[in-house]
């Protein structure tokens, strides 16, 4: 980790890495590797994404559309902080077409991360960043404890919205035009899939 009296790392050091071993985010000049991603972790990032599925599309139509999503990329913030948010996802109305470069500069308009071994960063440090960087929706799953919390943006701090257990159907910001079952992100059966 780098002091503060130390040369802040920079993302072309961490682009250095090679990219098979690059599972690190630069956080506020110091290169961190990326907390260990239980079963549960990837389970739970796997059932998100098929959550926000139906609104990665144009707008208009069966479906609610509006958005582009990605998960696992590279997020530019500043020359201190470049993030791997476990999802992402970008208004269409913003952002006309899907980022694609490997090393993304356009702010996400919603961040999901799911705690693991390195939960201080997601809820302390990036928190921080992204509250900086104007990122209008912030979610944290945690995957021990069967929560959802979810943020919204305002000048001073994060307003916490939103937090839901295991057992609870919510419709959360900004994707409110779909229920979600918060148990079914963490492995929990939907009855309704049950024959």
């Amino acid at each position: 980790m780098t002091s503060s009296a130390s040369k802040l790392a920079t993302v072309d050091e961490l682009f250095a890495i090679a990219e098979e071993d690059r599972r690190h985010e630069l956080i506020e000049g110091s290169i961190e590797p990326k907390g260990a991603a239980s079963g549960k972790h990837g389970a739970a990032q796997r059932k998100l994404s098929g959550h926000v599925e139906p609104f990665d599309r144009r707008t208009g139509g069966r479906f609610p559309g509006g958005w582009w999503f990605a998960t696992e990329v590279d997020v530019y913030f500043d020359e201190a902080n470049t993030f791997r948010p476990d999802v992402v996802g970008w208004r269409r109305d913003r952002v006309s077409a899907q980022p694609e470069d490997v090393l993304i500069k356009e702010r996400p308009d919603w961040v999901c991360e799911i705690l693991s071994t390195n939960r201080r960063n997601d809820l302390i440090k990036k928190k921080r960043v992204y509250h900086r960087h104007g990122v209008p929706h912030y979610w944290i799953l945690d995957p021990d404890e069967g929560t959802l919390t979810v943020y919204r943006w305002t000048s001073d701090a994060y307003l916490e919205i939103l937090i839901a257990e295991r057992g609870e159907e919510v419709r959360p910001e900004p994707f409110e035009a779909l229920p979600l079952r918060v148990g079914a992100l963490f492995g929990d059966d939907d009855e309704d899939s049950v024959p």
